[in-house]
């Protein structure tokens, strides 16, 4: 078949930052337009959400702005969330570097962006949690909802009018989805 060469992780992480988002799957590039300017004030509202109540709580860290996460190797995948939540316990064993972080984290958040198809971000909710993320919550802000993947068939939308909860994976936070959006 003779297709492209594949990338490593490695490779990867040398890309020069030339505005282009970037993920490996099994060894394919897959580029992305930067983040719209909506996408990027919901990914800083929820990322500050979250940061504020994991320092307050010391139960982890958080990471915004699409970090590399390597969930597997030859080929490599190198999925990128716009936010992403990992357990202190885990920074015990795997602690965070400048590359990379080797393994899948505890919570992925996907906030859907005008180019992104309904298929193709239920397909990378699934794919997360196949990495072992326990949820996904996957935010649409045209619709103004928050998708919660806890499995394949465990999926519930919120709306605005509802509340999110961080659940097991991060017991006792909660906000209203109203609170992730700009008010007009």
């Amino acid at each position: 078949m003779g297709g492209a060469r594949q990338v490593t992780a490695e490779e990867l992480f040398r890309m020069p930052d030339d505005g282009w988002r970037r993920e490996l799957i099994a060894g394919e590039l897959r580029t992305a337009p930067p983040t719209g300017f909506e996408q990027g004030t919901v990914i800083a509202t929820l990322g500050g959400l979250l940061s504020a109540f994991i320092r307050q709580h010391k139960l982890g860290v958080v990471a915004v702005g699409q970090p590399g996460f390597v969930l597997a190797r030859d080929p490599d995948t190198v999925r990128a969330p716009d936010v992403a939540f990992i357990r202190k316990e885990r920074l015990a064993t795997n602690p965070v570097g400048p590359t990379f972080w080797t393994g899948a984290p505890d919570l992925a958040v996907e906030v859907i962006s005008p180019s992104d198809t309904v298929h193709a971000v239920d397909e990378k909710a699934k794919a997360w949690l196949a990495a072992g993320v326990e949820a996904v919550w996957v935010v649409n802000p045209a619709w103004r909802t928050v998708t919660v993947y806890r499995s394949a068939t465990d999926i519930k939308t919120l709306t605005e009018d509802d509340e999110l909860e961080g659940q097991s994976v991060l017991p006792g936070f909660r906000c209203r989805v109203a609170d992730i959006f700009l008010t007009e």
